[in-house]
């Protein structure tokens, strides 16, 4: 860059510098988040552990509510849990709907769950949250909708909640502080590469 590009690139940061500035001290409220990871990509609940693991970092204990995977083995269920101070993980579903083939079963699973999701979430001691595949128990009827929306409005106010799973009802959308929706653009499930230790599991 010549001397003059470098003062027009550097007279060009100090103004944008100045407006992120003062959008940045504009934004004064602090509230726990319902956060919303959702959409037909892969990663909502890679998204959601990866917030736990910052969470961590800050000292938080965290809470996990599995609604719909059995208790299969994953990787983040061994990595999170060297923090068995700051975690309490609760696997409560009996696997994908597909494989359970058995709607009452399903159904008071995910009853179980909510009744484990509302009692964490009235702990003083836990910062965030994570109900993972929710949704699903959401989208297959299995919990009143308009029941769990209202106990997420009136959660704690310093409660962080993460709630995953593709096919958000718009209910849950509309009560959200952040909505996320992974894209699927490719995955190679389609080209016959299977589900794979450290990365699906």
């Amino acid at each position: 860059m010549t001397p003059d590009e470098e003062a027009r690139h550097r007279a060009k940061m100090i103004k944008r510098k100045e407006v992120q500035d003062r959008e940045v001290a504009s934004k004064t409220i602090e509230k726990g988040l319902l956060i919303v990871n959702t959409g037909p990509g892969k990663g909502k609940s890679t998204a959601a552990f990866g917030l736990m693991l910052r969470a961590l970092g800050r000292g938080f204990n965290v809470g996990v509510v599995q609604f719909i995977k059995g208790a299969w083995e994953t990787g983040e269920r061994l990595a999170l849990d060297r923090f068995p101070d700051q975690i309490e993980w609760h696997t409560m579903g009996e696997g994908f709907t597909w494989e359970t083939q058995d709607r009452a079963r399903d159904v008071a699973a995910a009853e179980r769950a909510w009744n484990k999701a509302q009692e964490l979430m009235a702990r003083e001691d836990i910062g965030l949250l994570v109900l993972d595949e929710l949704n699903i128990a959401l989208r297959y009827d299995y919990l009143p909708l308009a029941d769990v929306v209202e106990a997420l409005r009136l959660r704690r106010a310093d409660l962080h909640i993460v709630v995953t799973g593709r096919n958000a009802k718009p209910e849950l959308i509309e009560a959200a502080d952040l909505v996320t929706e992974m894209t699927l653009v490719k995955h190679h499930f389609a080209a016959g590469v299977k589900a794979q230790e450290g990365i699906e599991y």
